[in-house]
């Protein structure tokens, strides 16, 4: 028998009883704590937040009507359209006059944290655009056991969810930590590429712009098709697959990377972005869009691929990026950037090796979400059984 059974079966024998979340809680509107501009800033003091997964939408210098919660005055803010709720210990302003405030009621036998918990058990999804709290979900009801028992079920979830938090933190620092020891590897290899000649890229292969084509050229099925900000959101080193296709009326209207070449992103919104390239290893043509350029050499195109991403080929980069709004990189510039060229059979090595330690890279990162979602369902199982009591008669 669990200490929260003992207290149980000691205060309540007969069951746990049963109260409305609005006998529990007191509501405020927003009014007065929504933000006046949305011209967020990081250097601001002030979060904005919002009850949905965003949470914090940016931070505001303004500095009246903050709502001052503390670890000693709580609130939760509640989303009156989507039901969504959040826990919230420091000041911050709203955005949305949809939120409410909620708070515990004076001389009410429940702590805020124990209620915030038990609201996680509602299984209620909103089916249509209105507002919930007072028609409907202050009348759902929750267990309210002895306050002994709350505090002991909340010590237990917070310690679920502080280890929750600490498995995260040391998944996503041993990724960080094979991310940089696969970088480090990747630029000595290339660098020390035995036999290399620093040569220019205009030196060993051509570069040709690609046509345009819009977003309302793309289909379900047509000709496969890379997009410049494709290559830096969709793709990693290389790809035999296209993920967008455009429309065939445009077959004769547009320019393709043969297979074997390296198509790169002429534009980005960051100097990181720019420049970044993908090997094109299909097994016919791919139409690109006009912001790439398409390298043709006899280098192994996944070594170049490879050579593009280490730091000496982002130095010499920087000099050519137009610093405007949005980033561009010219095909003379791509074309007077140096590289290690060694021979053929040297970049299949180097190339063979490097696939070996981006496919364990990938390995650990696709681990990550799912040992994340594993670990949340194990904290909801808990959680449920924690705040399952037989109710009284």
């Amino acid at each position: 028998m669990s200490r929260i059974d003992e207290m149980l079966q000691e205060l309540c024998p007969d069951g746990v009883p049963t109260m409305a979340l609005g006998e529990l809680l007191d509501y405020e509107q927003p009014g007065k704590y929504l933000v006046s501009s949305t011209e967020y800033h990081n250097d601001h003091k002030t979060p904005v937040l919002t009850a949905g997964q965003t949470f914090i939408l940016g931070y505001t210098n303004e500095v009246d009507g903050i709502y001052s919660a503390s670890a000693e005055h709580p609130v939760l803010i509640f989303d009156d359209f989507t039901t969504a709720f959040r826990w919230v210990d420091f000041p911050f302003k709203a955005k949305s006059s949809a939120m409410k405030m909620l708070t515990i009621k004076p001389n009410v036998p429940a702590l805020l944290r124990y209620v915030y918990f038990a609201m996680q058990c509602i299984g209620y999804e909103p089916q249509d655009h209105a507002r919930h709290w007072i028609a409907k979900y202050s009348h759902f009801r929750i267990p309210v056991p002895p306050l002994e028992a709350q505090r002991e079920t909340v010590r237990i979830l917070d310690q679920l969810i502080q280890l929750e938090v600490e498995l995260k933190a040391e998944l996503v620092a041993e990724l960080e930590a094979r991310h940089r020891q696969y970088a480090f590897y990747r630029d000595k290899m290339v660098s020390e590429a035995v036999g290399a000649e620093h040569l220019r890229l205009g030196d060993v292969g051509t570069f040709a712009r690609g046509r345009r084509f819009t977003k309302n050229d793309v289909v379900d099925y047509g000709i496969p098709s890379i997009h410049y900000g494709e290559i830096y959101t969709e793709y990693g080193t290389s790809t035999d697959e296209a993920v967008r296709h455009v429309r065939v009326e445009l077959r004769d209207q547009l320019r393709y990377a043969e297979p074997g070449s390296v198509v790169f992103a002429g534009v980005g919104e960051t100097v990181e972005d720019v420049g970044k390239a993908v090997a094109w290893l299909g097994n016919e043509p791919v139409a690109t869009h006009d912001d790439t350029f398409v390298f043709t050499s006899p280098l192994n195109p996944k070594y170049v691929a490879y050579a593009v991403q280490t730091k000496d080929f982002q130095r010499q980069k920087e000099r050519h990026v137009s610093r405007a709004k949005v980033k561009r990189l010219s095909s003379t510039g791509l074309a007077d950037i140096k590289i290690p060229v060694p021979n053929l059979a040297v970049q299949e090595r180097i190339v063979e090796a490097l696939d070996n330690f981006e496919a364990l890279v990938n390995d650990i990162n696709s681990e990550l979400p799912a040992e994340i979602t594993l670990r949340r369902k194990q904290y909801e199982h808990y959680r449920d059984r924690l705040l399952t009591f037989k109710e009284a008669t």
